[in-house]
């Protein structure tokens, strides 16, 4: 059997087989024999119904043994076309494992000539620091990637490629090995909270130019991984790679792991804690308070503010009103604790731009959404993630300015949420926040790229188009994430009138229904469960 997605025009054969009665199926992760709906586990198949992709316009054609689906505009409306936005999908967070294969190499080298045919533009590819800098400093591998690249180049796509100095829980993608040694005996070159738990999922900033690993500083040694990508992957840079962001920190993001310990299902999310208690930063604030002549505000972090998992008004630092934040101490603390951060985004940007800077691509860095409690005056989720944003002074102008210092693009997820989704109870505004940064953004000519958020959001696609309306036009968005959910009929379908209404705002006129006959042999897309196949951004 032989199974082609047909668009209005070209074609693009997504797989075959020698055997008709054999499934097409994606598969994505290990085998889970609780599934029965196919005779291979963890993929997916066609099974015998096709409303689902009615409604997206999708149309099945059998022909004796070949079977061609036809994907469809049936329900645009007629509107003005947007503004060109190019559109990549992430591929897998462990597309590569850490034995340097492609995970999925089947179902990957079938979607990308899916997104192909869509009219995607691209892809985009997390590249791992423990594994291509895994086993030793200074020994890459990076022949998994390097797959990875010819595969999207055969495919004809683009090429998004995110270099990930943190790591990743789920999938469970640890820092190199020599590292996570190093840190075994130096566990101050990890961020810590004030109850001396350490995050061991990307280093402290305050070790950047520290000769902590092996007689180098970190700066030295994510440059040395630059130099050598660089050189790796010369072939596809500037022509197939057209953009590389930057890891700046936790999730890759330019923020601090203030909220390490996520909320329990159903909690309101809490405002986060401080991470300024390792060893190094400790001194940092040391010396700064000793520096501008209040050596006693140098001690620690603030001794009144809130655990994790708290809200505002639960201690004295957070209050909207007569709150630690707005006294002189508070000024002093989070400005610096702030200031740190922006220094270290500008380390990791600057030596990007001298890396990467003549090649001919766009440098990208990310820029968090801590939303919750937006509507405060305080601000608490961005003040402990390191972002000095309140309701009078505004913290994203000087994160604007040394993105435009350094010729770099800002990626901002969260572009799927609403304010309406949002829980009542956190005074949240993931809307306003977004229309925030981008006006400091246009103020300082940072061109903005998008993201949507893990969750999958009611609406989002949506909120997505509304995001990409306006005056602040954004260069590229990324629509995370490639698996097994991505390409199930609950999902795929309404990704796929998402697109068409992007590149074919314009209603089609020769929208068929399939014939009885076409019916019958026409099966949908049925994803079976997969914990191996992980949604969320890297």
């Amino acid at each position: 059997m032989e199974v082609s997605v047909i668009g209005s025009s070209s074609q693009a054969k997504i797989y075959r087989t020698e055997l008709a009665y054999r499934d097409l199926r994606l598969c994505f992760g290990n085998n889970d024999k609780s599934q029965v709906l196919s005779p291979k586990p963890n993929s997916l198949r066609f099974e015998s119904q096709i409303t689902r992709f009615r409604k997206a316009g999708l149309r099945f054609t059998v022909k004796a043994v070949q079977a061609e689906a036809v994907l469809e505009s049936k329900s645009f409306a007629r509107k003005k076309p947007l503004d060109r936005v190019n559109l990549f999908v992430g591929l897998p967070l462990d597309t590569v494992s850490e034995c340097n294969t492609v995970n999925h190499a089947r179902a990957i080298a079938a979607g990308l000539k899916a997104l192909k045919l869509l009219g995607v533009e691209g892809v985009e590819l997390p590249v791992w620091w423990g594994v291509a800098e895994n086993e030793e400093m200074g020994k890459y591998d990076w022949s998994g990637y390097l797959a990875v690249a010819e595969m999207v180049q055969k495919a004809g796509l683009k090429l998004h490629v995110s270099l990930c100095f943190h790591a990743s829980r789920q999938p469970k993608i640890p820092l190199p090995k020599w590292v996570m040694q190093i840190g075994e005996t130096q566990s101050s070159i990890f961020f810590t909270d004030r109850s001396g738990n350490h995050y061991k999922e990307c280093l402290s900033l305050a070790v950047d130019d520290v000769a902590v690993l092996n007689g180098k500083s970190p700066i030295q040694v994510y440059q040395d991984f630059c130099k050598s990508f660089k050189s790796a992957f010369s072939p596809f840079i500037g022509s197939t790679i057209t953009g590389i962001s930057m890891g700046l920190g936790p999730d890759g993001e330019l923020r601090y792991p203030s909220h390490d310990k996520p909320a329990k299902s159903g909690k309101m999310t809490g405002v986060g804690e401080f991470q300024c208690y390792d060893t190094n930063m400790l001194n940092r604030l040391k010396q700064y308070a000793e520096a501008n002549g209040n050596p006693l505000w140098g001690l620690g972090g603030p001794h009144d503010a809130p655990a994790y998992d708290q809200s505002p008004n639960s201690t004295n630092f957070f209050k909207d009103h007569g709150g630690s934040w707005e006294s002189p101490y508070g000024d002093f603390f989070l400005s610096w604790y702030s200031s740190e951060l922006i220094a270290h985004g500008d380390r990791i940007l600057s030596l990007a731009s001298s890396v990467f800077g003549d090649m001919g691509v766009n440098v990208y860095g990310k820029v968090p959404l801590e939303h919750s409690w937006y509507k405060t005056r305080a601000h608490p989720s961005e003040l402990t993630a390191g972002l000095y944003n309140t309701a009078s002074r505004d913290g994203y102008e000087a994160v604007a300015e040394m993105f435009a210092k350094n010729s770099c693009k800002i990626i901002l997820p969260g572009m799927d949420l609403s304010d309406a989704q949002q829980q009542q109870e956190s005074l949240s505004s993931p809307e306003l926040l977004l229309a925030q940064i981008r006006t400091s953004c246009t103020k300082h000519k940072v061109g903005i790229s998008g993201q949507n958020s893990a969750s999958g959001a009611p609406g989002g696609f949506e909120q997505i188009q509304k995001n990409m309306t306006g005056e602040n036009v954004l260069d590229l968005f990324t629509y995370q994430r490639m698996g097994a959910q991505f390409f199930s009929p609950e999902h795929f379908p309404s990704f796929t009138t998402f697109v068409r209404s992007l590149n074919q705002p314009e209603l089609h006129s020769d929208d068929l229904l399939p014939t009885e006959e076409e019916e019958e042999a026409t099966e949908s897309v049925h994803r079976s469960s997969d914990p191996n196949v992980h949604m969320q951004a890297a």
